[in-house]
C-alpha cells in the first residue's frame, strides 16, 4: 500500500466496515511506521478489491486489518493477503502472530483456523456495536522464508 492507495482503501473501509471503519488519517498514520508496519492491496480489474496491514514489535505480530471487497470473495485474495503477511511477520523475526475477529463472523474465522491460529481469548464487547472479538494466535516455528501453513480457500472479510 502506498499514500496513493489510501483514499480508496479508506473508501473501500468505510463501505465494508461502517461501524467499526477506520479513519483516513490512520492509514496515513500507520505508512508512517514502515519500520513495525507493513500494509497491502491486492488490485482488481476495477481497482482495489483488498488490503491488509501488519504490526511487529518484536516477539509479537498483530494481524491490524485485512478485508476482500464482497464480490471477489472467493477468489483467494484474502488467502493471498495473508499468507503475504505470515512471511512478513517471519521475516521480522516475530514468535506469534495476533488478531482480533469478530465473534459473529464465521467466515473469517475459518479462514484463521486454516492457517493454523487458534482462540486465546475472547474480549467482550470489544466492536463497537456490542459484538466480542476472539483472540487468536498463530505461533510460529523456524527461520524466516521456511514453508508457512496457509489454507486453499476464500477469505472473509476484516477481523
Amino acid at each position: 500500500m502506498t499514500l496513493d492507495d489510501v483514499p480508496a482503501v479508506s473508501a473501500l473501509e468505510q463501505r465494508l466496515f461502517p461501524v467499526d471503519a477506520w479513519p483516513l488519517q490512520m492509514f496515513l498514520d500507520e505508512l508512517s511506521q514502515p519500520e513495525t508496519r507493513r500494509y497491502l492491496v491486492a488490485q482488481g480489474s476495477d481497482g482495489i478489491v483488498g488490503y491488509a496491514g501488519l504490526m511487529c514489535i518484536e516477539p509479537i505480530a498483530d494481524v491490524q486489518t485485512i478485508a476482500v471487497v464482497p464480490e471477489y470473495e472467493g477468489r483467494g485474495i484474502g488467502t493471498t493477503l495473508l499468507t503475504a503477511l505470515i512471511d512478513e511477520a517471519r521475516r521480522r523475526r516475530a514468535a506469534d502472530v495476533l488478531l482480533e475477529v469478530r465473534a459473529d463472523n464465521p467466515r473469517a474465522q475459518q479462514l484463521y483456523v486454516r492457517f493454523g491460529f487458534a482462540q486465546i481469548h475472547v474480549r467482550p464487547r470489544y466492536y463497537r456495536d456490542g459484538v466480542d472479538a476472539l483472540i487468536m494466535r498463530l505461533q510460529l516455528a523456524g527461520a524466516p522464508g521456511e514453508g508457512t501453513a496457509h489454507g486453499t480457500t476464500s477469505e472473509g472479510p476484516r477481523s
